[in-house]
Order: C-alpha cells, then structure tokens, then sequence
C-alpha cells in the first residue's frame, strides 16, 4: 500500500476502513495548492510549495544528486542523504523518507535523527550557568587542556538514530578534579560531531554504490556559525564539511519550491548553480587520534544505553 500513489485500490481502502476520496490528493513539492485567505494579507496569495522541515532544508542546500547529504544544527540535529529514485530500507536503523516530489517523480533519502545537539550548549548556559552566551563555547572549547579526555553523551531525553533508545540517560566519562568549564564545553561540542559520525557511518553503509563514493557534508542551522566545532567535525568525519553562505537553508528550499512553480525563480540547475559555499572544512586530525576518539566515545555510549 503506497501513500505516494493516486490510483488507490479499492479493496485495500475497504480493508482499512477508508472512504474513497477521503484523503487529499498527492500533488508534487511544487504544485498549485490553493489560496490563502483575502482576510489574511488583503489578498488571495497562491500557494505553491510544500515541504517539511528537514525536506525544505534539503532542497535550499541543492542536494539533487543520490550521495548528497546535509545536516541541519540546531536544537537538535536531523541529517538526510539523497537517494534518488532508490528507497533504501536501511538495516542500520535509519529512517526512510521522500525527500520531495517533482514532475511526478518521488526522489527518497535516508533521514537520521539526533535528539541533542544545541540543546547540549542551551544546557551549559540555562542549566549550569558555565557560559553566559552560546558564542563564547568555541574559544572555551579551544582554550580547554588537551590533556583531558572528557565524553559528555546527552541523552537529556534519550538517544536518537541510530540508537533509538528513549530510556538512555545522558553521561559524562573521563572526569578529573581538573575539568572546568572550558572542558565541558568542549564535551559539549564534541558530542555533535561524534553523534553526527554515527549517522554518517550509518549512512555510508546503507548506500554503499549510491553517488559519489567520497561523501561532503553540508551544514546549515545555528550551531554552523562555530568554526571550532565546524573544525572537529570534519576531523571527526574525515570528510569535508561546506558551510554555506545562507545558513537558513530550510526558508531559501521552501522558497525555491514557490519561486520555481511560479516562474520567478530557476529549476533545478539552475537554482543548485546558485549555492555559495562559505567555508571548506578539511580533516586534519591524525587517523590515529581520530580512531581512540571514537573508540572512547562509542564506549561511553554503549554504557548509557539501556537496549542492546
């Protein structure tokens, strides 16, 4: 039983107690959705695009091509692969989804979901008072002893993909009588990227021979702005990280969607030709240091985790 299709099978409709015609018709991303109210804006403005979230966010960083990927910061962190017309049904515990439809063609993406990710820094800040401003974590990050291997896991309301286990509770491993605030606030950043690497490992073997082999991360949402943690999430990654020049790319993809239904704006090549990157991130973490780091951070996961 596919929701994509319009040509409903009356039999199955019957099973499921459905009337014919009950639900809404299925119409592309960009199509003509009706009017809004004259009451509203003193006229009837036309509707011509729909997205979720993470779907809009997809479309304004121009990810069109299977093996593209972005990841959107902000409270928490939702990350989505371009898997073009293949709808893989991933055995690493990630969320299948339509990334959107034009001209009647449905184009999937794999989706991962991380619960925590600014959230860790709105934490520092609200709940224990170590920084005044969200801003101030990247140099505290910087500044903060090297020395010390601090894993904070945020599971405030348990851990997302590729987790799913909403019992786990958050953590912090490696604690000495010399960790401060600089330390936690690196802990925090950190968290991100190493949460990020575990959907992006997913990712990578649940499209193995989808798009170009060596993966590009593109980023977008609040969180982007911080070049430290931009820094160690390609280190962590081992693959490049853009960040764009417009960083409220679900806004720009709901508004390409409109812009291109109603001529103003371009298509598809058109509109991917004009992204503009910002920043290039590349590793340069030792392969080495990276892999203890991993190492040390999945085993702090695997012991807050109530589910095997």
């Amino acid at each position: 039983f596919d929701i994509q299709r319009n040509d409903w099978d009356a039999d199955i409709l019957k099973l499921l107690g459905i009337p014919r015609g009950m639900l809404p018709e299925v119409l592309d991303s960009a199509a003509e959705f009706g009017v809004t109210d004259r009451a509203l804006f003193g006229a009837e403005v036309p509707i011509l695009g729909v997205a979720g979230d993470q779907q809009a966010a997809t479309l304004g960083q121009a990810c069109f091509s299977p093996g593209m990927v972005k990841s959107t910061y902000g409270t928490g962190c939702f990350a989505l692969l371009n898997t073009g017309s293949v709808r893989v049904h991933s055995k690493n515990r990630l969320l299948t989804t339509i990334a959107y439809r034009l001209n009647g063609k449905p184009t999937y993406a794999l989706e991962g979901a991380i619960f925590v990710a600014g959230a860790a820094v709105q934490w520092l800040r609200d709940g224990l008072g170590v920084v005044e401003r969200a801003d101030q974590t990247a140099r505290m990050a910087d500044d903060a002893d090297p020395e010390q291997d601090v894993y904070l896991v945020p599971a405030f309301t348990g851990l997302g993909a590729p987790h799913w286990d909403p019992n786990a509770r958050g953590a912090l491993f490696g604690l000495t009588r010399g960790t401060g605030p600089k330390e936690l606030a690196k802990a925090a950043l950190e968290s991100v990227c190493y949460q990020t690497a575990d959907l992006v490992d997913a990712m990578r073997a649940d499209s193995a021979g989808i798009g170009e082999a060596n993966m590009v991360l593109r980023v977008d949402g609040g969180m982007v702005a911080n070049d430290w943690m931009m820094q160690r999430l390609t280190d962590i990654l081992a693959a490049p990280v853009d960040r764009p020049m417009v960083l409220e790319t679900t806004a720009l993809g709901a508004a390409w969607l409109a812009g291109s239904k109603a001529g103003v704006w371009p298509d598809q090549d058109g509109f991917a030709k004009q992204w503009r990157l910002d920043r290039r991130f590349e590793p340069a973490m030792a392969d080495n240091l990276r892999d203890a780091k991993l190492k040390a951070w999945r085993d702090a996961v695997r012991r807050t985790l109530t589910t095997n």
